[in-house]
């Protein structure tokens, strides 16, 4: 089995838009009375969630007449959440079909098909014209992929002059070793964690300029525990959340990368950058 097809079996559910819309019916709402918020308890699936997300996506500088691209959308809640704050247009691209299928009706649900399209497809071969967008960006993206130069110089292809380029990723900032599963791979095999100067460096020779970076290990910390406080609360399994993403062993995914993440060798870090 090659890495991307590894990568997106790992995603794979069987039945998610089963699942999502049976969780919606039995908290009495139908597909017409859902709202975004409702639904970023199970489409921003990335540390921090809708307040990660927020804080990131502001910083794109991002206008109404936009062009905007999703690397990685998986079910598009990002990609919604841009096309709703700012009006923008966005195309999303995720390895994993199940995924793209799912979110291309929750954007439906919410209204959102004309702005939101997602696409199937691979990030190191990006089915779009040169110098399309005027703004790209991956969550919890890089994490999957070994090589970010090749990568990179994708997004950099398809970003008009001065486009913004924001990274949102897990990355490598200690010396401890990382314990699998973890909720982007099953084992380091398909795990392809790298440090931010990694990052920095495979974007320089893309032909990017850095702007910014910012580590966001507490944040992500306190993000975890009120999941892990949630989580031992619960009598029952609520019926929709991130967990329906992650499986049966959502616990251990989550308890593997929160202690990574106290002990320093792991955290989320953004990255800004421009064409």
């Amino acid at each position: 089995m090659n890495k991307e097809l590894e990568v997106s079996t790992h995603y794979e559910h069987g039945s998610l838009i089963k699942v999502i819309e049976d969780g919606f019916n039995r908290e009495g709402k139908a597909p017409s009375d859902i709202t975004l918020d409702d639904m970023s308890v199970i489409d921003e699936f990335h540390i921090g969630g809708r307040q990660a997300s927020e804080e990131f996506l502001d910083q794109l500088q991002l206008e109404e007449r936009s062009l905007v691209l999703d690397v990685g959308c998986g079910l598009g809640g990002p990609a919604r959440f841009v096309a709703s704050r700012f009006g923008c247009l966005v195309s999303g691209i995720d390895l994993t079909q199940e995924y793209v299928d799912t979110g291309n009706v929750l954007s439906n649900w919410v209204g959102l098909d004309k702005k939101v399209i997602l696409q199937q497809g691979s990030a190191m071969a990006l089915p779009f014209p040169d110098g399309q967008f005027d703004a790209a960006y991956m969550m919890h993206v890089g994490m999957n992929i070994a090589d970010k130069k090749s990568l990179f110089s994708e997004v950099f292809k398809v970003l008009k002059p001065g486009g913004i380029f924001g990274i949102y990723d897990v990355m490598q900032v200690g010396s401890g070793e990382m314990e699998y599963p973890a909720p982007w791979a099953a084992s380091e095999n398909t795990s392809a964690l790298a440090s931010p100067q990694d990052y920095r460096t495979g974007l320089k020779e893309a032909g990017f300029n850095i702007l910014a970076t910012r580590e966001r290990g507490d944040f992500a910390v306190e993000f975890f525990e009120n999941i892990k406080r949630r989580m031992m609360e619960m009598t029952e399994e609520p019926l929709l959340g991130l967990h329906v993403l992650m499986g049966r062993d959502a616990k251990t995914k989550v308890a593997n990368v929160l202690t990574s993440i106290k002990e320093g060798s792991i955290a989320p870090v953004e990255l800004i950058a421009q064409r």
